[in-house]
């Protein structure tokens, strides 16, 4: 049995991370994963996430360190367990998180699946977090990185312990900045190769036009609503909005209006002000308890509805189908199809879905 596959998307962290393992004297192969056609989705060339030129750029990587790269299509499975998902996300009414789905579907256990047919004990990845392990519990735990800027921790807690227990996450001692070091100073080709996009295969954030040309989701006007039952005006299309969007609502009056709600049974979009925005509690569904078994009775922790967001301290009581979740201050723009994810410092205790 040989040591570890890395993930190499043909990006810099891959290629560092790669680059450390072996450092460490681990026998390493990399892995490309080819996830989608950018024909498929209406991509053109300059789209260069998962193309020819990323698969070369990784081969490159590999070239140089001296080791092994394969390249894998995950295409099928991408498409109906990420993109499909993200387009019934959104027809249901709901703001999915596609990178999460990828993590949970395709990356991590199908990576490690072809990494065990080929005989390596280990999989990793370029991802900001750490993997630790609880003598106590006997449970594998997740942490964010030490570079807050970049940690990755709320895009992993879908991670099961048989996944945690055979992932190398190497990155989540170092900052960006010493990761572009490390590679400079090995001579990496890719060193300075610009970050990728959050959502893969979506141009430029664009996912309005994504659901439009690819999916042939339809825009269906509809009336805008405030809280006191007002018609205000008229909306292009439920799918076009976001909940806690201020800018293009397209209603002129003297204080600003915020998304804070889509009624998909009237066609209607709420809007509201700021003391609208606000929610005391959330349910969440599809929890993984990742660091902590399931708890017996209401927690105190923080907690993360948004990848970009601070955490904020709340209550959780864990329940049958999910969490209920108790924020000391009510909560803005939280939105369904999101994840919450349940943090006790750096530590990443579980996450679902928010409903």
């Amino acid at each position: 049995m040989r040591d570890c596959m890395v993930g190499m998307s043909g990006g810099v962290d891959s290629s560092v991370a790669a680059l450390l393992l072996q450092r460490q004297g681990l026998d390493v192969c990399g892995a490309t994963l080819r996830l989608f056609s950018n024909e498929d989705i209406h991509l053109d060339d300059t789209h260069t996430c998962c193309s020819l030129d990323d698969v070369e750029d990784a081969a490159r990587v590999a070239r140089k360190l001296g080791i092994e790269h394969y390249t894998f299509n995950f295409r099928d499975k991408f498409y109906t367990e990420v993109i499909d998902r993200f387009v019934g996300s959104y027809k249901e009414g709901s703001t999915p998180n596609p990178c999460i789905d990828c993590n949970r579907f395709v990356k991590f256990p199908l990576l490690l699946n072809r990494a065990r047919e080929l005989e390596y004990s280990h999989i990793a990845t370029g991802h900001y977090a750490r993997i630790g392990y609880d003598e106590g519990t006997g449970r594998f735990t997740l942490s964010k990185a030490r570079d807050a800027t970049k940690d990755q921790s709320y895009m992993l807690y879908v991670l099961s312990q048989d996944i945690l227990a055979h992932t190398y996450l190497p990155l989540g001692d170092y900052t960006k900045v010493e990761v572009r070091e490390i590679a400079e100073e090995a001579g990496l080709a890719n060193a300075r190769k610009p970050e990728s996009q959050d959502i893969c295969f979506i141009k430029e954030g664009d996912y309005v036009a994504f659901l439009e040309e690819y999916a042939d989701v339809k825009p269906v006007p509809g009336d805008i609503i405030n809280t006191s039952g007002l018609v205000c005006g008229r909306h292009e299309g439920l799918h076009r909005y976001t909940i806690g969007q201020r800018k293009g609502i397209g209603v002129a009056a003297e204080k600003p209006y915020y998304v804070v709600a889509k009624d998909y049974a009237r066609n209607a979009l709420i809007i509201g002000d700021t003391s609208d925005l606000g929610r005391p509690d959330c349910q969440v569904a599809g929890v993984n308890w990742v660091s902590i078994e399931k708890p017996t009775k209401p927690l105190r922790v923080l907690v993360k509805t948004r990848y970009r967001q601070v955490a904020v301290p709340a209550m959780v009581d864990a329940q049958d189908e999910g969490v209920h979740v108790m924020f000391d201050e009510p909560m803005a723009a939280i939105a369904s199809g999101q994840a919450c994810v349940l943090y006790d410092g750096d530590l990443v205790l579980g996450g679902g879905t928010i409903l």
